[in-house]
């Protein structure tokens, strides 16, 4: 019994040691729930919530339905609920609204330098916020690495209404490939399908960036 309380204590003494940004999710999580139930500890109950729900799904999770996850009564869902809303209250403080796609440049400044090719979607709502960026694939860019599926799949997910592409070039060169534009083209027609617009294709290097939209190449 003892080994099971040192090994749930374990998080709290990980931040203590190491800070708030060494702990994993699950860690973090179990600080939060602090207690777990009769045959599972807390970093039990929250790694079995985490592989049900990723970290930003959780944070969205409404009181009713967290008093229904099992070691979660009505005390700790009103702690969580609670700590949620106040993430979410200052994700809406520090939202992007995007006038022009390239206004969406500094958000990939991390980019710019990599030696391998990054494919980096936003998506966007209604209002051109911005709700979520995503690496999709990290490679070679071609149409077999970028399928439309793992574009839009959060697309739908975050109820976006329209995504902006971004990709770099390692070459120093921002000019999009032939593949490049086929599969951009191929990813406008699955919006289309879908009724999420796509506002534009950015290819960035280190000094400089292409913009397919401006240049009326889709």
């Amino acid at each position: 019994m003892l080994l099971n309380v040192e090994r749930v204590d374990l998080p709290r003494e990980k931040l203590a040691k190491s800070g708030i940004s060494a702990l994993r999710d699950e860690e973090l999580l179990a600080i939060v729930l602090r207690t777990g139930y009769k045959g599972k500890n807390v970093l039990q109950l929250a790694k079995e919530i985490l592989k049900k729900y990723s970290a930003d799904e959780f944070i969205h999770i409404p009181l009713s339905k967290l008093k229904q996850i099992k070691g979660i009564g009505t005390s700790k869902a009103s702690i969580i609920a609670a700590a949620s809303e106040l993430v979410k209250r200052g994700l809406d403080k520090n939202i992007v609204s995007i006038k022009k796609p390239i206004e969406i440049l500094p958000l990939v400044f991390d980019i710019k330098d990599k030696k391998k090719e990054y494919f980096v979607v936003f998506y966007l709502n209604a209002r051109n916020e911005v709700l979520k960026k995503d690496v999709v694939s990290v490679g070679t860019l071609n149409a077999s690495l970028v399928h439309p599926r793992e574009v839009f799949y959060p697309a739908i997910k975050h109820s976006a209404a329209r995504v902006i592409l971004v990709h770099n070039h390692p070459s120093g060169n921002p000019t999009p490939s032939e593949d490049d534009i086929k599969l951009t083209k191929r990813l406008i027609y699955a919006g289309e399908i879908l009724g999420i617009e796509i506002l534009d294709h950015i290819v960035v290097s280190k000094n400089d960036f292409f913009s397919m939209k401006a240049k009326e190449l889709i």
